[in-house]
């Protein structure tokens, strides 16, 4: 799997660090816990590791939809505004940033104007800008809610990155702005629109399996030896708990689009090892257990200081489908064994396509007024269950849930 670049990204008022770690020492829930301060961007010099494109943008459709991106990290940057040149209906058409010679740099690449390059604090001004009809949030996760309700507030549509917000209460803000905007949301959950899994839901929709008993998601890598201060990661006010939000989500969504199902009952646990910089805020690893109506039953592990691993597998009545990697941004793999037949290795696309393809979708359904996958009500959905998890971690006895993923417990 691909690992985050770990240069220094700082985006914290003074104080909120201490406050944080504090919280955490008391065993509060990183998901759910209250932040003192609140976190704010302010924008990063240039990463090394950048590769700008050194071609103008090709000629769009005339019905393309102008996306603003908010957050030039490495994530944005790197993986998702490169793929714009490969969607059908979609074209960036403003840049936001805190930082000046990034927002020239980037800018000129990718043919953005000067007047579509806007500061933090310049931002508001972009609901004038008829050329942006929608934002994408590339934030830390800590920052989601805020910028989301500031680009409903300007009259935009918004693609917010994952996961949604670091509580359900961020979350219901989030719809509620959207709801009064009259504007779509949406969360960046890329696997719904890449081959290997979207054959995964298909073929588990199908009971290919015959079925479904057993799934198990891992999703880890070591994280190298640095500090809250040097990795928005490491900062419970940006990240939450930590790998969960980051890497486990991806496992947490394959349990629910292959079962098809929420669950019912979950048990977890939590690791916060004493004496390393890294974890002096978040977890270094969580595991959770997930039992479904049907009665299948899910074991989800996700970790910063394990060696990385990107897996998933189903095990049903009568037959294996395994992803191994899952989730990556390319080189998906997927095996599937069915009872009284060999083996065989299966390659419906190009991974590649889940980017551009999320782009599509959202804006197909600015155009269109079609339904979006993975809406806003996704995103809290799976912010309750991250959330349950922390809990029962805490407590150390299993929550129930209703269907909606809130708490009967």
């Amino acid at each position: 799997m691909k690992t985050p670049n770990l240069s220094r990204r700082s985006f914290l008022e003074a104080g909120s660090a201490t406050a944080a770690s504090l919280a955490m020492a008391q065993g509060a829930s990183a998901a759910t816990e209250p932040r003192v301060s609140v976190p704010r961007a302010i924008g990063q010099p240039m990463r090394s590791n950048v590769q700008l494109p050194t071609t103008p943008p090709l000629p769009r459709r005339a019905d393309s939809v102008g996306f603003a991106i908010i957050g030039l990290g490495g994530y944005a940057l790197n993986q998702m505004m490169p793929r714009f040149a490969l969607a059908q209906r979609s074209h960036i058409a403003a840049i936001v940033s805190g930082n000046p010679e990034k927002l020239k740099q980037v800018g000129d690449a990718y043919g953005v104007p000067p007047d579509a390059r806007y500061t933090y604090d310049s931002f508001d001004a972009i609901a004038d800008d008829k050329r942006v009809e929608a934002v994408y949030i590339v934030l830390p996760s800590g920052l989601h809610a805020a910028w989301t309700e500031k680009a409903f507030a300007a009259g935009k549509h918004v693609l917010c990155e994952k996961p949604m917000a670091l509580s359900s209460e961020e979350c219901a803000r989030m719809i509620a702005a959207a709801e009064r905007a009259k504007r779509k949301l949406m969360i960046a959950y890329r696997s719904y629109f890449e081959p290997h899994n979207r054959l995964a839901m298909a073929l588990m929709a199908q009971k290919a399996l015959g079925p479904l008993r057993l799934l198990r998601a891992d999703h880890s890598y070591r994280m190298g030896p640095v500090t809250p201060a040097q990795n928005w990661r490491l900062d419970r006010a940006l990240a939450g708990g930590g790998p969960l939000e980051d890497l486990g989500i991806y496992g947490l969504q394959a349990a629910l689009y292959l079962t098809q199902e929420v669950p019912e009952l979950i048990t977890a646990s939590t690791y916060q090892p004493e004496g390393d910089a890294r974890f002096t805020q978040i977890f270094a690893h969580v595991g959770a257990q997930l039992r479904f109506p049907s009665g299948a039953v899910a074991q989800l592990s996700t970790s910063y200081d394990a060696a990385g691993a990107n897996t998933v597998s189903a095990r049903g009545a009568t037959g294996v489908l395994t992803m191994d990697p899952a989730t990556s941004y390319s080189g998906q793999k997927m095996r599937l064994e069915q009872a009284g037949q060999a083996g065989r290795d299966l390659t419906p696309g190009d991974p590649d396509v889940q980017f551009a393809g999320q782009l599509d979708h959202f804006a197909d359904a600015i155009r269109d007024g079609g339904q979006i996958k993975t809406p806003g009500q996704m995103g809290l959905r799976d912010v309750r269950l991250m959330e349950a998890i922390y809990a029962s971690a805490r407590t150390g006895r299993y929550v129930r849930l209703n269907p909606d993923g809130t708490m009967l417990d």
